[in-house]
């Protein structure tokens, strides 16, 4: 895996720096004859990555590259661009097997998977790589994580993990492989608030007026296709019916997190039968928890998620209602349109001590650069300062539940202003035939 992604790192290079076509097609030829080949040889058939069973329209048959059949894809109604060589690259490394092989030959039948969602903020990818580094019971599972388009210095950090089975998953129509094409920015498209009339520009504006952002719904898209690509597209997943637990690059694990998540899985099943998920930390993102002895019953929040197939499935059953709300947030479309269909059951199980820290400042939405990387980061918090009672489980398999109503207008009460001014965006996906 290492040498193929260090050869698929050249080969963005060579593309991004001019090179002749001739070269990325002989790269691509070795890569799917000696590497991809041989791997789908030994496979039932691939899975595809839109979230359906074997043998989905659209997608390679045994012993092919995997790419995607565009034209197929179409007469399902999904408006894609041909894949370009790097599209086609990232589809191959998707289908190759976990690294660390060799150090890690085995997983634990009762693993809780561990997904890892990122984008491109490299400083924040180092510490929470450093954080799950020693977090106890790393070893034991996989370690999935899941780029929005490709970035060298992402992939080199991943690459450089040697603490347990890591796969890498690279979303292939990301609008950043897409510099001057649908799904990416064409020319004419309107931006921010153009009035498409006056300026003869193309676009399908939100509710409140904005064009579509090509970076900002790429994070919802993104997700989605995460979901579709952990649960149902992947050879190693495929009939896992456990737990897996969602991380993002600015999230910073506590070495009790894996096992904490483990008791509060099992835990649920038994104690919160209207709770649908575990999580690893509260719903506010600034609290470290309550403290007493009691485990809580909330919201589910969006730092280390964790459910199972059954729950992925019923989600599954509501994609259309989550491709269409007008908001590029997947968390609010989540608690708009999707939590509200399972009735009772919208909690999540957590400890009252937090087992995971929201460490950045500068989220996805003001945007991120190298330059302002240490500002980024929450100087508030020391994350190296790590108290006795988080490096071990501190959960009590005999505490009883407190539950947190829910109560009010989920969006407006749990996201405030960041709902009221950021909201929309996605429906503008949609004048681009998606």
């Amino acid at each position: 895996m290492a040498k193929f992604c260090s050869k698929l790192r050249l080969a963005a290079a060579w593309s991004c720096g001019g090179c002749q076509l001739w070269a990325i097609l002989l790269l691509q030829i070795f890569v799917l004859s000696f590497v991809v080949g041989p791997y789908l040889a030994t496979t039932d058939g691939f899975n595809g990555l839109w979230g359906g069973a074997n043998n989905l329209p659209g997608v390679g048959a045994v012993g092919l590259s995997p790419v995607v059949d565009v034209d197929a894809l179409r007469l399902r109604g999904v408006n894609l661009p041909a894949p370009n060589e790097l599209s086609k690259l990232l589809l191959a490394c998707n289908s190759l097997p976990p690294r660390n092989l060799d150090l890690f030959p085995s997983l634990r039948d009762d693993r809780i998977l561990i997904v890892l969602y990122v984008h491109f903020r490299p400083e924040y990818l180092k510490l929470a790589v450093s954080a799950l580094s020693v977090v106890n019971g790393i070893n034991e599972t996989l370690l999935i994580v899941s780029h929005d388009g490709f970035y060298e210095e992402m992939n080199a950090v991943v690459e450089s993990i040697r603490f347990c089975q890591v796969k890498q998953i690279f979303a292939p129509w990301s609008p950043h492989l897409y510099t001057d094409q649908f799904p990416g920015t064409s020319p004419g498209d309107c931006k921010d608030k153009d009035d498409a009339e006056t300026l003869g520009c193309r676009g399908n504006p939100d509710q409140y007026g904005n064009h579509r952002s090509v970076r900002i719904v790429s994070l919802k898209h993104h997700w989605w296709w995460m979901m579709n690509t952990v649960w149902d597209g992947l050879e190693e997943t495929r009939g896992f019916n456990g737990h897996a637990m969602f991380i993002e690059e600015d999230h910073y694990l506590l070495p009790n997190a894996y096992r904490n998540i483990q008791i509060l899985a099992e835990l649920k099943q038994k104690k919160c039968p209207y709770c649908i998920a575990a999580n690893a930390a509260p719903v506010d993102v600034r609290s470290r928890g309550e403290r007493f002895n009691q485990l809580v019953a909330e919201k589910i929040g969006n730092v280390g998620y964790t459910f199972n197939r059954t729950v992925w499935k019923r989600i599954h059953t509501q994609a259309e209602r989550f491709c269409k709300f007008d908001d590029y947030n997947w968390d609010i479309t989540m608690w708009t349109m999707i939590y509200p269909t399972f009735g009772d059951a919208l909690y999540t199980l957590r400890g009252p001590r937090t087992s995971a820290v929201h460490f950045g400042k500068c989220g996805l939405h003001q945007g991120y650069s190298k330059s302002k990387s240490s500002q980024c980061r929450d100087s508030a918090m020391h994350l190296g300062s790590i108290e006795e009672a988080d490096k071990v489980p501190n959960i009590d398999l005999e505490w009883s539940v407190r539950k947190y109503p829910i109560r009010g207008s989920i969006t407006q009460r749990y996201f405030g202003e960041r709902h009221i001014h950021l909201q929309g965006e996605v429906r503008g996906f949609s004048g681009h035939g998606i």
